[in-house]
């Protein structure tokens, strides 16, 4: 930049003083200082919702319904290429006739439409005793599920759990009483510390949970999980009249590598129990509590966490949970 006097660099005031550069580098301060609030207060945001959903996600789970199961039903075969069969047919029917053999022709592709006819119903009658054999093994299946033949019940609930969020597992039918197993985190790789909510000025905060609403939240987390469980197993087994759950904790592994697992509920449901349940309005621990047939749990300490099951006192349940391999259930 010329003025005249000689050249003026990038830096050099014009005036020769210092207040101009000291007020820029003064407002570049400001806006610095600006964005970083406004990158701070948009984090602050994204963590409140992802928060929020996870909370949201807890007092929902039990909210998952499922259809029932129905017979299932082959869909009939697709139609053969007629099309297709007859060209093959033509083109073997016309080889070695010229092109001016005209006659000739017209009797090769004559041929050529009955033997298509023929092998379009070859081709149809096959594919119907194929649906038809498909049919009957389906029919066959179904009836078996029905009277809980438990190979086949187990097979179609494991079947059905593979998408679940908790590791789940059928490990045994009894008339028509399925016994369940249901792996589940720890409460500290579950419910948040902090939860969004804000101040009596309307500024968003993120408030530290006290344990014993961790504790709770922890609980509506499990029963939610078993609830969801239960309702699949009776959706997808129609024959079944009960289902008992053992649930299972998580506790990492132990000096040998062995995963460590806790008992922390064992729980009934019958399934007529549940017909008129409120849902939606309901929650997962209420429902839990009040259509059981048979609960136990142990809660201890000023927050009431959920603590292992004693399972001297229950040999039956002790039994089940000894034939369970935590390692089996966490990679189904």
């Amino acid at each position: 930049m010329s003025t005249g006097v000689g050249p003026v660099g990038f830096y050099t005031s014009v005036g020769g003083g210092r207040r101009g550069g000291s007020a820029s580098t003064a407002n570049y301060q400001r806006q610095l200082a600006a964005q970083q609030r406004q990158a701070a207060h948009v984090q602050r945001i994204d963590e409140a919702r992802a928060l929020a959903d996870t909370f949201l996600r807890i007092l929902n789970l039990h909210h998952a319904g499922f259809a029932p199961a129905t017979p299932p039903v082959v869909p009939p075969p697709e139609p053969p290429d007629r099309a297709r069969i007859y060209l093959h047919y033509e083109t073997m029917a016309l080889a070695g006739i010229g092109l001016f053999r005209l006659a000739e022709r017209k009797q090769a592709r004559q041929r050529a439409t009955v033997w298509t006819e023929a092998e379009v119903k070859r081709q149809w009658a096959a594919s119907c005793e194929q649906q038809a054999q498909w049919q009957r093994h389906y029919d066959h299946r179904w009836q078996q599920l029905c009277a809980n033949e438990p190979d086949i019940v187990m097979e179609t609930l494991n079947e059905a759990f593979e998408d679940n969020q908790a590791p789940s597992a059928a490990v045994g039918v009894d008339r028509d009483d399925v016994s369940l197993v249901i792996l589940l985190p720890a409460r500290d790789e579950v419910v948040p510390e902090r939860m969004p909510t804000t101040t009596p000025a309307g500024n968003l905060s993120l408030r530290k949970l006290p344990q014993r609403e961790r504790s709770d939240y922890y609980k509506v987390f499990v029963s939610g999980q078993v609830l969801v469980t239960v309702r699949e197993t009776f959706a997808v087994a129609p024959g079944l009249g009960s289902a008992s759950v053992v649930v299972l904790r998580n506790d990492g592994r132990d000096a040998y590598g062995q995963r460590s697992v806790s008992c922390i509920m064992a729980v009934k449901f019958v399934r007529t129990a549940l017909n008129g349940v409120q849902w939606d309005s309901a929650s997962a621990t209420q429902i839990v509590n009040d259509a059981s047939a048979q609960l136990l749990i142990s809660q201890r300490g000023r927050s009431n966490e959920l603590s292992p099951l004693d399972l001297m006192s229950e040999p039956a349940l002790s039994a089940l949970v000894q034939t369970v391999d935590p390692d089996d259930v966490a990679s189904d």
